[in-house]
């Protein structure tokens, strides 16, 4: 019968010649110097990357409390005078508030229906099966890599013929068609790596598909909903392209068009101080949504690989 040998045999054997030795917690010197190395080349890019980030967004919202003067002057050395009137000229007469309201309208009501739309077609595509399921899967998949410099001029008459050109509702019905294929793509893969127990106890007791979806299946989804959300409001409140074809009406203007005319005319008035200022406004809105949710970000992103 074999026996384990105990600590207490280890003694007995100590005249036999035979010494053990034991190997080092972190492995062989050579192989933790390489690590060591490695950590410190990665730490380093990571930071020369921050550094070439941080560094102009902290010069943009420095210089935006400068007056013109100060600007040429000392372009790197902090306002002697923080100058707020920069931001007020910029947000009344350079007509910021009004760029803001309908971005936020337009990107709003993308925004909701991109996500209930898109989780719904992803849902459906991700739990059952059906003739064409992978069919209409890669029909999404190729409206990502469509280019949409293809698409503007039929896009243009497209809207023009449905009497939406210039209008607000008409640009949240193309910015939704625009981010629809990511927001499937993403959604779909996510809504995989949930646990289909939940939903089969909900069917059991009685649920309808439409309230499952509803009440079990897209609060488990959460993590997935904000990251791909974040994502989409990146793209959609930084669009310039499609405003600029099909909202040519000046007081219809979302915000990147406002920039580039603040861009112009203050370009030309000699106005760099409101320029910048606008630019730090357009700037703030994303800034602050990345920051808000920037663990549910990563959350939605790591959940796939986490089943």
């Amino acid at each position: 019968m074999k026996t384990t040998e105990t600590s207490a045999d280890v003694p007995a054997q100590a005249g036999s010649g035979v010494t053990k030795t034991a190997a080092p917690a972190g492995g062989t010197p050579r192989a933790a110097k390489e690590g060591t190395v490695l950590n410190v080349f990665s730490h380093g890019i990571l930071v020369i990357w921050a550094i070439m980030v941080t560094l102009p967004l902290l010069w943009a919202v420095m210089t935006s409390f400068k007056d013109d003067a100060s600007i040429f002057r000392s372009p790197w050395s902090l306002p002697e005078k923080l100058h707020f009137d920069n931001w007020s000229r910029a947000w009344t007469q350079a007509h910021m508030s009004e760029y803001f309201l309908n971005t936020i309208l337009v990107v709003g009501g993308s925004l909701v229906g991109t996500l209930v739309l898109g989780s719904m077609a992803a849902y459906v595509l991700a739990r059952f099966d059906f003739p064409g399921n992978r069919f209409i899967y890669y029909l999404f998949i190729g409206g990502m890599s469509f280019p949409i410099m293809l698409a503007l001029v039929p896009l243009f008459y497209v809207v023009n013929n449905m009497g939406l050109l210039n209008t607000i509702h008409g640009l949240i019905l193309v910015y939704i068609a625009y981010s629809l294929p990511f927001t499937v793509f993403f959604l779909t893969a996510f809504f995989r790596t949930l646990p289909t127990s939940v939903a089969e106890a909900a069917f059991v007791d009685g649920a309808s598909h439409t309230r499952t979806f509803f009440q079990i299946m897209l609060p488990m989804a959460k993590p997935g909903l904000i990251s791909v959300g974040i994502f989409n409001f990146l793209g959609q409140w930084n669009q310039y392209m499609l405003p600029t074809v099909l909202n040519t009406d000046p007081d219809k203007r979302v915000l990147t068009q406002g920039l580039v005319e603040l861009a112009v005319s203050q370009g030309y008035k000699g106005d760099w101080s409101g320029l910048f200022a606008g630019l730090v406004m357009a700037m703030l809105p994303v800034l602050a949504a990345y920051i808000v949710f920037q663990r549910q970000v990563v959350a939605g992103l790591t959940a796939g690989a986490l089943k």
